[in-house]
């Protein structure tokens, strides 16, 4: 029987993004998609929200990109060895009701969300067609995944090394403009990105729905980092969220606050010192 909060199953995904499936079965039971947990690697370490990627008996799966101190921290636990603290389900789950035709879109690390909001909706019966968007071919994350979780996938790359040469808006408009119609598109992924889709798709009058888990910190609403405008009201993503309608939100307030934190974690990167450094190999 694993330990409280253990890691069973650990997986590099690519250099910088690994998965990792910890024991949580109260938290497996309850998760839904778009929800998110709150982990720390350490007893001194910071609290880290991650969204659900995938529940399966009494795991939940969790995929996180090394950025700063904390992730790097995180990265250097390996199977077998248990988490300090992990919390959840936290957030409002995303809404698929009544959805008979979808698009998810996600963008990069992006995907590992989109996945569990695209198994949702086909698990409900809808028809799913999910654009999954990366740089290049080598940084391609859960295509298995994402290919059982809907009727259609779309690998899109930057550089056209695989699939879809262009980005996911591309796609997403070339879709629509062959006659393709859906009741709702879901975004997940940088901001930027969540921003052109929801331009595509306001040309088209198709509602859509945006996971603000980008901006999220400290999960609690208390830092107030997550806070966004939607309809010109202050919203929390990590309480009031983190879905919201994309066409309501300031993206260009939200992408220029988000940019305040990136030349801390770049330090925070480059300072960190792992704690195998130094140890011998006998």
């Amino acid at each position: 029987m694993p330990k409280k909060y253990e890691i069973v199953r650990k997986k590099v995904l690519t250099p910088d993004i690994t998965s990792i499936s910890v024991y949580a079965p109260l938290i497996a039971r309850k998760a839904r998609a778009g929800q998110f947990i709150i982990l720390r690697a350490s007893s001194d370490g910071e609290r880290v929200p991650l969204t659900v990627s995938s529940t399966d008996g009494d795991l939940v799966t969790v995929v996180y990109q090394k950025v700063g101190d904390s992730t790097m921290t995180l990265d250097e636990l390996d199977a077998g060895e248990c988490l300090t603290d992990f919390v959840g389900p936290l957030g409002e789950p995303t809404p698929i009701e009544g959805v008979k035709k979808a698009a998810v879109v996600g963008g990069g690390l992006g995907c590992a969300i989109a996945l569990p909001v695209a198994k949702a909706l086909h698990d409900a019966g809808a028809k799913v067609d999910l654009i999954g968007g990366f740089r290049t071919k080598d940084i391609v994350i859960l295509e298995d995944e994402m290919k059982n979780a809907s009727d259609n996938l779309y690998i899109c790359t930057d550089d056209g090394s695989y699939g879809y040469a262009g980005f996911t808006t591309g796609k997403l408009e070339e879709l629509l403009n062959s006659g393709e119609k859906y009741d709702r598109v879901y975004a997940i992924g940088p901001l930027v990105m969540m921003k052109f889709v929801c331009r595509v798709t306001e040309k088209f009058d198709i509602p859509t729905t945006v996971s603000m888990n980008p901006i999220m910190i400290d999960g609690t609403g208390m830092c107030g980092c997550c806070r966004v405008t939607v309809d010109g009201q202050v919203k929390f993503a990590c309480v009031d969220g983190p879905d919201f309608d994309g066409h309501k939100i300031d993206f260009d307030e939200t992408i220029a606050r988000a940019a305040t934190y990136k030349e801390f974690e770049q330090r925070r990167r480059a300072e960190h010192k792992c704690r195998l450094e130094g140890m011998s190999n006998g």
